[in-house]
C-alpha cells in the first residue's frame, strides 16, 4: 500500500546521502520532497504541514548539526515523526474486570466489518479467550448468514436469533447476546453492527442505541484504508455522532496510496489498534506504529516476521531437521514438510517484503509466482516414500513417471533434484563448520576447512620460502613474492583471484536475475 510513498522517500534520502554537512538549502529541498511524497500518498493537508514543520525544526537543530552522518540522522527524524503520526505506541485491548468484555464494531457498509469480526474472534481465541460473535447487522442482505459462515470457519459460536434481511431489532439482539455470553461463560462478546453506504441520521441513531444498551468496553471504528481522504471525514463523523475508542484498518494489502492510515490518528486523536492485510482469517494483527514506519522507510519488519515464524514453526521439529542436515540424513520428505510449514506463513512476496532493503526489488516481488511452491510440492508428492528418502534411485523411467504424475516436465524434476542435492551438500558442509562446497578453505576465513591451513604450511616449506642474505636479492625476491601473492580471502572462504558468479548463484536458487545485485 505504501509503495509509492516508500519509493519517493528512498529517492529523497539518496540525494542527501554522502554529504558531510547539510545546509539550509539541503534541508528545505528534502522537506519539499517529503511534502510532495506525503501529498501524493493522499495524506491530509493539515497532517502534512505539521509533519514537515516538525522535521524541518529538528533537522535544523543540534541533533543533526553535531551528527557524524547527517543524512542518517534525517532518516531517523523522519522515522520518529512517522511513528508519532501513526500513534506512537501500540494500543492494546482493555478487558473488563468482571463479566464478559464487550467489543462493538462500527463503520460504513463495505468496510469489511463482518469479515473483520471473525478475524478478531480468531485472534482472541489464539490469545486464550472464549469469544462470542453477535449478528446485530439485520439490514444488509445475508449479513447474518455471512457471519455464521465466517464463525464456523474460525471455530467461534455465533449468536443470531434474528434472520436479518430487514427483520428484527438489533438493539435487543445485542442486549440479549451479553446475557447469553454470561450463561455460556464466554469472556468476550463481539457485536457486528449494520453500516450504510454513507453517513445518515438513522445509522448514527442505531449505533448509538446499541452502544447505550450494551455499554461496550471497546468501540472500534472499522475503516477501509483504500478510500483515502474520505476515510478521515467518515472517521470524524462517527467520532462526533457515536464515539469510539480505536480504529481498525482493513484492506492494507491493497494498492491504494495509504493516506488514511497516516491521517486518521492525527485528525481524530484515536489510535489505530488493529490492521487487516489480506483475505485469510489469519491476516490480522495488532497495529504497531514503529513497525509500520519501518516498512514505509524500507527498513523491514523483522519482529513481525519472527513472530509469524514462531507461531508457525515447531521448535522441536526444527532441531530434528538441523540434526539431519548435519549428518546428511535430510531427505525430500523433510524438505516437503518444511515447504508446507513455509506455506503456512503466507505469501512469499509479503514475507520477502518484510526484509530490510527489499524495496529496490519490489517489481520482482510483485511478479513472484506463488504457485512455484505448489509445483515443487506436486513433484515431491508424486514420488514414492523410498524415492523421497533416497533420490539417487531416481533413474530415467522413474523421473518420467514423477513428471507425468505431477503434471510437470522431466526437466523440472531434474532441476528440483539437482537443486536439492546441491543445497544438501552446502548445508551439511556449513553445519559441520566447513566452507562452501567446492571452495577450498582460505587462511583467515571464518568457516574454512583445515585444508587451507595445510596448503599454506606446504607453501611455507617450499623452495621459495627461504630468504637471501643479500639485501638487493632479498628486496627483489620480496617484490616477486608480492606479485605472486593471491588476493585476500572473501567472506565465503574462496581464495583470492576467484570471483563469485552472482547471476549464476541467483539462477541456481531460482531467484529473478536482478536478485544477483542483492546477493552482492
Amino acid at each position: 500500500m505504501f509503495a509509492t510513498l516508500s519509493d519517493r522517500l528512498a529517492t529523497t534520502f539518496k540525494n542527501i546521502r554522502g554529504k558531510g554537512r547539510l545546509t539550509d538549502a539541503d534541508i528545505d529541498a528534502t522537506a519539499r520532497e517529503i511534502r510532495i511524497a506525503l501529498l501524493e500518498a493522499d495524506v491530509a493537508l493539515p497532517v502534512v504541514r505539521e509533519f514537515v514543520a516538525r522535521v524541518k525544526e529538528r533537522a535544523r537543530g543540534e541533533e543533526v548539526s553535531q551528527a557524524l552522518n547527517p543524512a542518517q540522522q534525517i532518516v531517523k527524524i523522519v522515522n520518529d515523526e512517522l511513528v508519532t503520526i501513526l500513534g506512537g505506541e501500540t494500543r492494546r485491548l482493555r478487558y473488563a474486570k468482571t463479566g464478559p468484555t464487550v467489543i462493538m464494531l462500527a463503520g460504513l457498509q463495505g468496510a469489511g466489518k463482518t469479515t473483520l469480526a471473525a478475524k478478531l474472534a480468531l485472534w482472541l481465541k489464539e490469545q486464550g479467550k472464549a469469544p462470542l460473535l453477535v449478528a446485530a447487522d439485520l439490514q444488509r442482505p445475508n449479513a447474518v448468514n455471512q457471519l455464521q459462515v465466517n464463525g464456523e470457519r474460525v471455530g467461534v459460536p455465533v449468536y443470531a436469533p434474528q434472520p436479518g434481511n430487514g427483520v428484527g431489532n438489533p438493539v435487543d439482539v445485542a442486549r440479549d447476546a451479553v446475557e447469553e455470553a454470561k450463561r455460556k461463560l464466554h469472556d468476550v462478546v463481539i457485536v457486528d453492527t449494520a453500516g450504510r453506504l454513507g453517513i445518515d441520521e438513522e445509522l448514527m441513531k442505531q449505533a448509538a442505541d446499541i452502544k447505550a444498551a450494551v455499554n461496550p468496553d471497546e468501540v472500534l471504528f472499522v475503516v477501509d484504508a483504500m478510500i483515502g481522504q474520505d476515510a478521515v471525514n467518515t472517521a470524524q463523523a462517527f467520532l462526533d455522532g457515536v464515539g469510539y475508542d480505536g480504529v481498525v484498518l482493513t484492506k492494507l494489502d491493497g494498492d491504494a496510496r495509504g493516506g488514511a492510515a497516516l491521517s486518521i490518528v492525527q485528525i481524530t486523536g484515536k489510535p489505530v489498534m488493529f490492521a487487516s492485510n489480506g483475505e485469510k482469517m489469519t491476516d490480522f494483527d495488532l497495529f504497531h506504529p514503529d513497525r509500520m514506519a519501518g516498512r514505509i522507510l524500507d527498513m523491514g519488519d523483522m519482529l513481525t516476521l519472527i513472530e509469524q515464524a514462531e507461531k508457525t514453526f515447531d521448535q522441536g521439529q526444527a532441531e530434528k531437521d538441523a540434526a539431519k542436515i548435519a549428518t546428511g540424513e535430510f531427505t525430500l520428505e523433510d524438505f516437503l514438510k518444511q515447504m508446507q510449514q513455509l506455506r503456512k506463513l503466507g505469501s512469499m512476496s509479503k514475507l520477502m517484503g518484510m526484509l530490510p532493503g527489499m524495496g529496490q526489488f519490489r517489481e520482482q516481488l510483485d511478479n513472484f509466482d506463488e504457485r512455484e511452491i505448489d509445483r515443487i510440492q506436486a513433484i515431491i508428492q508424486s514420488m514414492t516414500p523410498a524415492e523421497r528418502a533416497n533420490p539417487k534411485i531416481l533413474d530415467g523411467s522413474r523421473r518420467a513417471r514423477i513428471a507425468k504424475g505431477s503434471g510437470r516436465q522431466v526437466s523440472d524434476v531434474n532441476q528440483l533434484i539437482q537443486r536439492f542435492t546441491e543445497a544438501s551438500k552446502m548445508m551439511k558442509q556449513l553445519a559441520s563448520g566447513g566452507g562452501m562446497p567446492g571452495m577450498p578453505g582460505a587462511p583467515g576465513a571464518s568457516f574454512g576447512k583445515r585444508a587451507g591451513a595445510k596448503q599454506v604450511a606446504q607453501k611455507k616449506k617450499g623452495k621459495g620460502a627461504r630468504k637471501s642474505g643479500n639485501p638487493a636479492k632479498a628486496a627483489q625476491q620480496a617484490k616477486a613474492d608480492a606479485e605472486k601473492k593471491p588476493a585476500a580471502a572473501n567472506p565465503f572462504g574462496m581464495p583470492g583471484g576467484e570471483e563469485i558468479d552472482y547471476e549464476k548463484a541467483a539462477a541456481e536458487l531460482n531467484l529473478p536475475s536482478d536478485f544477483s545485485k542483492f546477493l552482492k
